[in-house]
């Protein structure tokens, strides 16, 4: 391989996961990340099917369960607080909806950014264009000096820098599922110890979801707001625009969620997005190919979006290796690999936005029931096909150079 430098958009989960194993192939990754550093807290993330596959032969898995979130499973809440459902993690084998491997979304990209020995990682950074020749790619970015690199992988999620400037606007791929959502963590102990180790869901009227989930440290609670509504009036950026909607759209909603819009006022890691999901024609357009999120992002309500972001890191990497570095070659058999597990990831749960937010009373209490049958015939069989989609792939082995001191 005459020239072996990547760029790689993006330090969530994705972006490093392919850093390690580029790195392990014997090629040189760089990493450019928007945010002026790691991103700590997050909510929590499955690692499961597939997905928990990879972390395993990177040799994380033992690091990874030291990091888990306790939780007993999902349960649903009336206005009161009362369990009306409840989804235990064993109902399905530790695969269900909370699995038994759930960790914190910082805390895994934390654990790939440190596998990730000896890479280089740009902060404070983003791409602002790409100018590809026939022997590689001109890299000019937003604070750093322009750069050559023979390949650009872009991994910057669902509102991906890259995937606009290779393959158009966002609007030509994004496909919007009708919601949005927030996360934020919470530190107030007394509601950490009311949750015992449930991770607790509330919906109310109109659309609205409240949740609450044990987070790793005592008296970590992390929170999420959903809400089922056109297009809101505000910018993906205007953080304080975010939080004056949902504030406005939750008042009166009852149960716990007065506390969690107060204090979601005040949360340093405050996130706020669109339900949607990433469909391309391709993962590849000449030098550059996609990556996670970026491109083919299944949403959050499928679950499944770790799962895709660590196998195509994987693929990726050992298909670039198998290929002695033929972009071309490799980009193919990755999405050969990859585009029927992307499809069947991509396929929504039972109800899709609509059984996630119900917006009446009616379908409300219609949840609950379901859920109360869930582990019985016939959802039971239903719902754990759903769950079995994470390893829905048989994923190659890659030989591997041996490490150098």
């Amino acid at each position: 391989m005459e020239n072996t430098d990547i760029l790689v958009c993006g330090a969530g989960i994705a972006g490093p996961a392919l850093a390690h194993w580029l790195r392990r192939h014997g090629f040189r990754p760089t990493v450019v990340e928007r945010a002026p550093g790691p991103r700590p807290g997050g909510q929590a993330v499955d690692l499961r099917g597939a997905g928990r596959t990879v972390i395993e032969r990177m040799g994380l898995m033992e690091r990874a369960r030291a990091l888990c979130v306790e939780q007993r499973g999902l349960a649903l809440v009336d206005r009161r607080g009362r369990h009306t459902a409840r989804m235990p993690v064993e109902l399905f084998g530790g695969e269900g909806i909370v699995s038994e491997t759930e960790i914190l979304r910082g805390d895994l990209a934390d654990l790939l950014r440190e596998a990730c020995e000896g890479v280089e990682y740009l902060y404070n950074d983003t791409v602002t264009a790409l100018t590809e020749d026939a022997s590689g790619v001109t890299v000019r970015f937003e604070n750093a000096p322009q750069r050559r690199f023979h390949l650009v992988v872009g991994a910057d999620g669902l509102h991906s820098a890259v995937r606009r400037l290779a393959f158009g606007p966002e609007q030509d791929h994004y496909r919007p599922l009708g919601g949005y959502h927030c996360w934020f963590t919470v530190h107030d102990p007394a509601l950490a110890r009311a949750l015992d180790g449930w991770f607790l869901m509330y919906n109310a009227p109109g659309g609205l979801v409240a949740g609450v989930r044990p987070g790793r440290l005592p008296g970590e609670v992390k929170a999420c707001l959903g809400l089922r509504c056109e297009p809101p009036a505000v910018e993906r950026r205007d953080a304080h625009a975010q939080r004056r909607l949902l504030a406005a759209r939750f008042a009166g909603a009852g149960w716990e969620v007065e506390r969690l819009l107060a204090a979601m006022a005040t949360a340093q890691d405050f996130a706020f997005d669109s339900f949607g999901q990433i469909h391309l024609g391709r993962y590849s357009r000449g030098r550059t190919a996609l990556l996670g999120d970026a491109g083919y992002s299944p949403s959050p309500l499928t679950g499944l979006g770790t799962s895709l972001a660590l196998v195509g890191a994987y693929l990726l990497a050992g298909e670039l290796a198998a290929a002695a570095g033929d972009f071309t070659t490799a980009y193919a058999r990755y999405e050969e690999l990859m585009r029927p597990y992307v499809a069947r990831a991509q396929e929504l749960p039972p109800g899709g936005v609509q059984g996630y937010a119900p917006d009446s009373a009616l379908m409300i209490r219609l949840r609950a029931a379901s859920m109360r049958w869930m582990g019985r015939w016939p959802l039971r069989s239903l719902l754990a096909a759903q769950f079995a989609k994470a390893g829905d792939i048989t994923l190659p082995d890659y030989p591997l150079p041996a490490r150098t001191a």
